[in-house]
């Protein structure tokens, strides 16, 4: 029997190659500094293709249930302030104001939010209304969710899932181990729909909200207020699924707080 190391050892010199090949940054850095180099073996184009489908699933499906846009002021209200971040994407992308941007609301008791690749945003009613959140606060979400499909966090993610099930197949056929991999595409399709980020994807998201929201007029503040809210909503409680891999909320607090000298003056800036 190959022993478990050597696998291993294999897989990630696979991973390594094509790391080095595959490496750019998404977005320029803007003024929080945002512009690590991503691992991405998918293209935009299919990975949009992808998560427009899966959207359009949850709209009709919502849709045959009777909760979608059911609530038509929230619904505008939410549009209204997506109207105007999404404008303020040029800051780290030149083509993001461009995107087919799409806001919907669902309406469900869930604390959930989220924006797809290519710019497919859905808010849960739950996170408004049981949360009691102000336009500032609302704008410090849909900021932090339109920087994941900026950075194309969901893109890398599924980078990531294929290149480890590539490598492992890889590695175990160097081994004489036979082809051990399972669908790529089903692979791809799956990490997409978890949405699930790593801490670091978390906190380039929250860097890069903080000034959306900024550019946009909204108040950088309010994320320490929007975080406040969740840990008392949270209190001795699970977090909710969306915040199952996030930063804790102290920490979240914490550096928010060591960012506002770098974003008030944008927010500044657009109140004038």
């Amino acid at each position: 029997m190959v022993p478990i190391y050597k696998i291993i050892a294999a897989a990630v010199t696979a991973i390594t190659l094509g790391a080095t090949a595959s490496c750019q940054s998404t977005t320029s850095g803007g003024a929080v500094g945002a512009d690590r180099q991503q691992l991405l073996l998918v293209s935009s184009a299919e990975l949009d293709r992808m998560a427009a489908q899966a959207y359009n699933k949850l709209q009709a499906e919502s849709a045959k249930k009777g909760v979608l846009n059911t609530d038509a002021a929230m619904t505008r209200r939410v549009r209204a302030i997506a109207n105007r971040i999404t404008p303020q994407t040029r800051a780290f992308r030149a083509d993001a104001p461009g995107w087919k941007w799409e806001v919907n609301t669902i309406n469900s008791k869930e604390l959930n939010a989220f924006c797809m690749p290519g710019g497919k945003i859905m808010f849960y009613s739950g996170l408004i209304s049981r949360l009691k959140l102000s336009d500032d606060e609302i704008a410090i979400v849909m900021g932090h969710e339109i920087a994941h499909a900026l950075r194309e966090h969901s893109r890398e993610q599924v980078s990531q899932a294929i290149a480890a099930q590539t490598a492992i197949g890889v590695g175990a056929a160097l081994l004489g181990l036979g082809d051990t991999s399972a669908s790529v595409a089903n692979t791809a399709y799956e990490a997409l729909i978890a949405t699930r980020f790593s801490r670091n994807d978390e906190t380039e998201a929250d860097r890069i909200g903080l000034e959306l929201s900024a550019r946009a007029g909204y108040d950088p503040r309010a994320g320490v207020t929007l975080w406040q809210k969740m840990i008392q909503a949270n209190e001795g409680a699970s977090p909710p699924e969306f915040l199952s891999t996030h930063p804790a909320g102290t920490r979240r607090i914490q550096e928010i707080e060591a960012l506002l000298p770098i974003v008030m003056p944008l927010y500044q800036a657009a109140r004038r």
